[in-house]
């Protein structure tokens, strides 16, 4: 197991220094739902939401969010993102899930660090757009499953999740 990079000799939390590593084409995605009524996933694919379209305001929101990780992430390196993609997945509910939206953010850079905490990120904030847009009809929605899916670039090379 790795050492944790965040932290100096002395236990100190530090800025990584990514000033001699050589720039590379980085890209990661994860995942995310947002658990909610099946009445409230009918209001999100219908369009028909008080606020306006849920689902296009999120997808912006999980960009903008992607974009402002280093303003949010204490320790994050600002990125100039190359590209930064979400994705909707409306999933009605059955016998073994209930309904939910599925978010999953691509975010891709050429630079010396990786993009995994972008595309976590715009996960969480386009989730919790949808939350914001529709929690007057629906206060017990959950937000769960985020996670790292997949990475590549960069020294450590690729990761898959199992």
């Amino acid at each position: 197991m790795s050492a944790l990079t965040h932290f100096d000799a002395q236990g100190q939390a530090h800025m990584v220094d990514v000033g001699a590593k050589i720039s590379s084409h980085r890209i990661a995605v994860a995942r995310g739902r947002i658990e909610m009524l099946p009445a409230t996933l009918a209001m999100v694919e219908a369009g028909n939401a008080k606020k306006g379209d849920v689902l296009g305001i999120a997808r912006i929101a999980g960009i903008q969010g992607a974009k402002k990780t280093s303003d949010l992430i204490p320790l994050c390196h600002p990125l100039a993102l190359t590209r930064v993609a979400i994705d909707f997945e409306i999933v009605q509910a059955d016998a073994c899930a209930p309904a939910h939206v599925v978010c999953t953010a691509t975010a891709e850079v050429v630079g010396p660090t990786g993009v995994e905490m972008e595309a976590l990120t715009a996960v969480q904030v386009a989730l919790l757009t949808i939350y914001d847009m529709c929690k007057a009809v629906d206060r017990g929605m959950t937000i769960n499953q985020v996670q790292l899916l997949e990475k590549h670039g960069g020294k450590s090379g690729s990761f898959k999740a199992g």
